[in-house]
This record gives structure tokens, sequence and C-alpha cells, in this order.
């Protein structure tokens, strides 16, 4: 047997000072859950999730008091908007108040995929999902429509708002609304404002009303702006679209629940410049555009891909105008884009 090298001394030291702060981290563990016994702790009440940080999360009771609580070891995916059951301590540690104990079953929620932790739950219990895209820096339908897919698989309503519709002139304005129609046309609910201007901003308002709503869009097509508009309270930051780049920057790093002033709430959350499908089956993608589905099962062959498959009834009904060509070719480029983002995620990470 080959003999063991021997260890420098700086090794040595590195594997020393890591051990030690392990032993450190498992004895604080320790102390914060003898902290945390039934003894020091009153009895269970409701709460909402207002915002998570680490092992942290601030919880909003009966009354308006946010209160920042330690959360269990045992309990799982915590978000905003998660209805818990916490106990406050009888006497603090530091600026914590109490602890949550469970996570009520959610009746929703949002999630995207996550290269390091698998699908990641954003936000739950939303009951409709604003996704927010703009003519600066470019009104891209592919964008919508991958939204559209991530809330149909979710079972959420979705709201196509199409922001700083100022900056367009008249065929601009034409245009985009030619395009919008295909998906007025599906059912879905859309609605066009301008921050600058006012136009739409209260029948956005109205939408939000009695509801718990979520913004998600690419960076720079003003989600902060709108939140300060709807919530003037909130100080959102928002920040330029860059000249250089033409995107923005993310100016919220930590989501938050916010109160609307007509009833409702509103989560803010961090930017999302892709929303990435790569996690789900390609059958599921094509069940998440709506229009396919009475077709989905009738094709020749099993296997189709529907594209130059013979027999294939979904292009038959492009060629006839039942499914728009530009959601069609949308469908095809995100499937595309899946194979690469799973290949991304087999990837090893550096």
């Amino acid at each position: 047997m080959a003999k063991r090298k021997k260890l420098s001394q700086g090794q040595s030291r590195r594997i020393k000072a890591n051990q030690q702060k392990r032993l450190a981290k498992a004895k604080h563990s320790e102390t914060a859950e003898l902290h945390w016994q039934s003894d020091n702790l009153g009895p269970t009440e409701p709460a909402i999730v207002v915002s998570r940080f680490g092992q942290h999360a601030d919880v909003e009771v009966e009354g308006g008091d946010v209160l920042r609580c330690n959360i269990r070891r045992t309990v799982g995916s915590l978000v905003c908007g998660d209805n818990v059951i916490f106990r406050r301590a009888k006497v603090s540690e530091g600026d914590l108040a109490g602890v949550i104990e469970a996570v009520e079953e959610r009746r929703s929620q949002l999630t995207r995929p996550d290269f390091y932790d698998g699908v990641k739950v954003v936000a739950a219990n939303i009951d409709q999902i604003l996704m927010v895209s703009a003519v600066v820096p470019e009104f891209t339908p592919q964008i919508i429509d991958r939204y559209l897919v991530a809330c149909e698989d979710m079972g959420i309503e979705p709201i196509l708002l199409l922001n700083k519709i100022d900056l367009l002139d008249q065929e601009g304005l034409e245009y985009v609304d030619e395009v919008l129609d295909i998906y007025r046309d599906l059912g879905y609910r859309v609605l066009l404002v301008s921050n600058k201007s006012g136009e739409g901003i209260d029948e956005l308002k109205d939408l939000l009303k009695d509801k718990n709503n979520i913004f998600v869009g690419q960076s720079g097509v003003g989600k902060s702006t709108l939140v300060n508009t709807v919530l003037p309270d909130a100080d959102i930051l928002t920040q330029e679209v860059s000249e250089n780049s033409g995107l923005g920057q993310h100016t919220t790093t930590v989501s938050k629940l916010h109160h609307l002033p007509t009833g409702g709430n509103l989560i803010d959350s961090p930017g999302i410049r892709e929303f990435g499908l790569w996690h789900l089956e390609v059958e599921r993608v094509t069940w998440c555009f709506k229009e396919f589905r009475e077709f989905i099962g009738g094709c020749r062959f099993r296997d189709c891909k529907h594209l130059n498959d013979p027999g294939c009834l979904i292009t038959e009904a492009v060629e006839q105008g039942a499914i728009s060509e530009l959601r069609f070719d949308s469908y095809h480029r995100i499937l595309e884009s899946m194979a690469d983002g799973r290949a991304g995620a087999r990837a090893p990470r550096v």
C-alpha cells in the first residue's frame, strides 16, 4: 500500500481551523435550539411571512405587527406569502421575537428551476402573476410565452402587462396591439400601461384588489417603478436601463410582501432575466400552449415532434390559421432553449 503523503503545516492548520469552525457552529445551533424550547415560548399563533433572511423570517401577526423569527430546522421551504404557525419567545434573543414551528399547506406556489437547488419556490399562495414586458429595451413575445408556460404549469392566472407604451408611436402601437390580440383571443387578460402618462394605472390597481399578486419580468421593464406607483410608501429602489447593454440592473435583492392600500397584497421579488423551463418535460410544455391541447394525441405518430412530421395535427392547424405562427415558432424556440438548459445543468459548475 502506498505511503500516505504527510500534510504540510499549512494544510494541518487549515484542517484544524475548519474542525473548530464546525464545532463552534454545532455548539451555537445546539444553544439556539435550547433557547427555543417550550418553556420559553408562548402559545401557537398564525402569521404570514413577509420576508425571508437565511435562517430567519419576518412574519406579520394579527393586528399588523411584524416580528423577526427563528425558523425550526424541521421547517423546509419557507417563502414570502407562506401562512405559518409560530410561537413568541417569553425572553427574546437579540432581535428575534419567536420561532416558526410549521408551514400551512400552500394553495399555489411560484417556482423556477435553479442549477444548484433544483426547482426553487419563489413565492407562495399567489392568486395572479403580472407578467411585465416593455417596449424598451425590447418587446419580445417569446419572453411572454415562456412566462405563460410557467403560469399554465403552476396553475396560476397570468395577466400580460405591457409597460412604457408612451414610447410608442401610432405605427408601433398598432403592431404591438396586433401581436397582443393573439393572447387576447386565447383568453389571456392584457393591459397596456404607462407610468409616465398614467394610462392603464387605475385599471391595474383595480386588478390587484383583494388578490395576492406578484410582478415578474426581465430587468429593466419597469417592475419596481410600477410597484412604487401602486405602493407609494414602499420606496422600492429603481434604476434606469443601461444605455450600453439595453438591460436593467437587478434593483430588488430580497423578496418582500406589501399590503395594497385598496386591499390585497403584492410580493416584490428579485428580477428574473430568464425564466428557465428546462426542468419540464416536452409533453408538459406542449400542453401549456393552451391552443395546442385539442390536437394533442391526434397526430399520426405517437412521437410526433410537431415540426415536419407527416400527419401532425398541430402543424396542420398552423397552416390553416387556427394556431398563430408566432406562438408555434416560440414553442420550438422554447424546446431548443430547454435542451440547452438541461445540458448546462448536467455540466460541472465552476
